[in-house]
């Protein structure tokens, strides 16, 4: 069975970044470094959309090939 194995780091990434977030934001209240939590979102929306972008563009190449 065919795999892709960039699919599926796009649809983990997508997920770990949802779930990791919440948790990181908390983890950096927790130590005193709540201001930090502002600048999260510089890198993790850039990430997220990489991820999204990689995983509906395997898709797409996926269905073309799928007779």
């Amino acid at each position: 069975m065919w795999r892709d194995r960039w699919f599926a780091r796009g649809v983990i990434g997508v997920a770990c970044l949802a779930c990791l977030t919440p948790i990181a934001a908390l983890a950096l209240v927790a130590v005193g470094l709540g201001a930090w939590a502002g600048r999260v979102d510089a890198v993790l929306l850039p990430s997220l959309v990489l991820f999204i972008a990689v995983a509906a563009y395997r898709s797409r190449v996926a269905c073309r090939r799928a007779p």
